[in-house]
Parts: C-alpha cells; sequence; structure tokens
C-alpha cells in the first residue's frame, strides 16, 4: 500500500482489520509517535502521511525553505499535518531548523509534549547548493553539512535520550547515491551523506542492547531537490514508491539494524561495504603494493564485514 495521495482518507490499520483481500497481516503503529524532519513536502510528506495511515501520530518538521535552504514557509510544515487530520490521523506541525542543537532538541520537545513520547524519528530534511569542488565556499559548504549530517545528530540525540530510557526506538536516516557512489559537483552533499552512512552504522551497534535499530534509505525519486537530475515528470520515481520502505524500518517488526537500503521506482536493494581478500606481505613497501594492485583491487572472495571487530578478525587470522 503507498501512502495515500490527495482526495482519500485514511483507514486506520490495526491487528486483525486488513484491508488486503487474502487477509495478510498489515504493518501499524498504534500509539506510537514518529518525528518526520522536511515533511512540508516531498518524500518527507509521503513518509509523513504513510506512517499516519497507519496509525502512527506524526510531528510534521519542516522551516518551508528553499532548495538552497533559504527562506521559509511556516506553512509548509503545518499544510502537511492539516492534511494528515483532515484525512483522519493525528499530526502536529513544527518549524524548528534541524541545523542547531536547539532546534533539534525543540523538534522533540514538541513530539513529548504533545504526544508524550516519541518512538520512531525519520531523519529526511535536506537541502542542495552543488558547485564543483575547486569552487565550492564556505556558504556552498557549512549549511549543507548542516543540515543534512549535523541536523541528522542533533534531532536523533535527544530523541536516542528517550528511546534509551524507554527500552525501544527506530531511526531511518536518508543517505544517497552521490555519497556512496560519488557525483560531479556535489563533494558537499555527498561528504554529507556518507558521512550519515558511519553515523547509521555506529548507531545500530550502539542502539542494540537498548531495543533501537538505525537504518538508511538511500532513495531516487522525482522531487523538486532531483529535478535536474531526473525530470520533473517522470513517474516511475513517484516518491511514494519510498515511503513502504521507510515505514518497514520504523516498525516493530523490523529485525535488521545498519543497514542502507537503495530504494527507486520500486525496487529495494542493499548497498553494502565488501572487503577484498587483498594482499599480504609483512615486510609491505611502496614497490610491493604497486606489483600488486591487481590483487589487492580483486574481487573474487570478498567479504562483507559487519563491524570493525570482524575486520581486525579477519586480519589477525593472516599474521
Amino acid at each position: 500500500m503507498l501512502a495515500p495521495s490527495r482526495g482519500t482518507t485514511f483507514q486506520t490499520v490495526r491487528r486483525g482489520h486488513s484491508p488486503y483481500p487474502d487477509g495478510m497481516e498489515v504493518l501499524g503503529f498504534d500509539g506510537q509517535v514518529a518525528v518526520v524532519t522536511g515533511a512540508g513536502g516531498g518524500l518527507g510528506r509521503q513518509h509523513a502521511l504513510l506512517l499516519a495511515s497507519r496509525g502512527a501520530r506524526l510531528v510534521v518538521n519542516d522551516v518551508g525553505g528553499s532548495v538552497r535552504g533559504e527562506g521559509a514557509d511556516e506553512d509548509a510544515a503545518s499544510r502537511t499535518a492539516r492534511e494528515i487530520t483532515d484525512l483522519g490521523g493525528t499530526a502536529v506541525a513544527d518549524t524548528s531548523s534541524v541545523a542547531t542543537p536547539e532546534g533539534g532538541e525543540a523538534v522533540v520537545r514538541t513530539a513529548l509534549e504533545a504526544f508524550g513520547t516519541v518512538d520512531i524519528v525519520v531523519n529526511n530534511a535536506g537541502i542542495l547548493r552543488d558547485k564543483a569542488f575547486h569552487n565550492l565556499t564556505p556558504d556552498l559548504l557549512r549549511p549543507v553539512l548542516g543540515v543534512h549530517l549535523e541536523g541528522a545528530f542533533w534531532v536523533t540525540r535527544p530523541a536516542w535520550a528517550h528511546m534509551r530510557e524507554q527500552g525501544y526506538g527506530r531511526v531511518v536516516f536518508t543517505t544517497s547515491s552521490s555519497g556512496i557512489l560519488g557525483n560531479f559537483g556535489q563533494a558537499n552533499y555527498g561528504a554529507a551523506k556518507t558521512g550519515l552512512v558511519g553515523l547509521t552504522r555506529v548507531l545500530a551497534i550502539e542502539g542494540e542492547r537498548h531495543g533501537i535499530r538505525v537504518n538508511a534509505i538511500a532513495p531516487l525519486a522525482r522531487t523538486r531537490m532531483t529535478e535536474e537530475l531526473l525530470g520533473a515528470s517522470d513517474d516511475r520515481l513517484d516518491p511514494r514508491l519510498v515511503s513502504p520502505v521507510v515505514a518497514w524500518l520504523c516498525h516493530r517488526a523490523c529485525t535488521v539494524s545498519g543497514d542502507v537500503l537503495a530504494v527507486g521506482g520500486g525496487r529495494v536493494s542493499r548497498f553494502f561495504t565488501g572487503l577484498t581478500p587483498g594482499y599480504f606481505d609483512p615486510g609491505l613497501t611502496p614497490e610491493s603494493v604497486r606489483d600488486n594492485l591487481d590483487r589487492i583491487r580483486a574481487e573474487e572472495g570478498y567479504t562483507t564485514p559487519g563491524s570493525l571487530a570482524d575486520e581486525l578478525a579477519e586480519l589477525f587470522t593472516r599474521f
């Protein structure tokens, strides 16, 4: 089931009341509270709509700025919140900037004051200030890092404290293929997005003992941030086709943590870090690296270490 379109109404999904003809069990969020940043439009709006349609109570966060992060529209978050309530859901709006510690605290405080808890955080807010690396200036770098990477820190950290205390939580970060694979003119954006992969992996480890699962998506969808790259009218990349993956990662039944899922056009795949068997020489020299580069880079027999400990264990077997 995709996120609802305008003009529909929510059918709050409860266990035992499946809208599917075969009666399959449906993933619902009754009683849970979700914070979605950048939810005034695009992907964030679709995430919020889908979670709300499944019974979650929403904090819709958005400052309503431009794609470049300039200006503000205080009604952006309110429009999505009103849309949810008009469709029969529960939502409140928040216009705090995620780019500051105070703003992140304020977003989570909105959830606690309105609903008394926070179970889910979807970090979706983002901006673009693309420029070739040799032309990058501080005003093109710092705001991008501030919204994407630092913003994810500042919103998740106060929510994390509450999740640890209650022994449960779900966190989703939004990375990008531009960070994982690279893309011309996006050194600032790519650096921020790759940082989120590292944050995902670390928090998955730290959250395990507290019942907190942390994952990331790398979406391909038609939004105002991707119009120049993907075009403005390709329905195959409907942003509603991304939100079901977010909903699954947010659900209590989700068993994975530390994953990065590539999502777009109905396809879901996993990005992972592979380690080649490589070349071992206890007397390593620059020349032996040069002469064995093909062996170092050869992908046959690669492994996928799940942690630093796994990599060290693999290395120690070679000693």
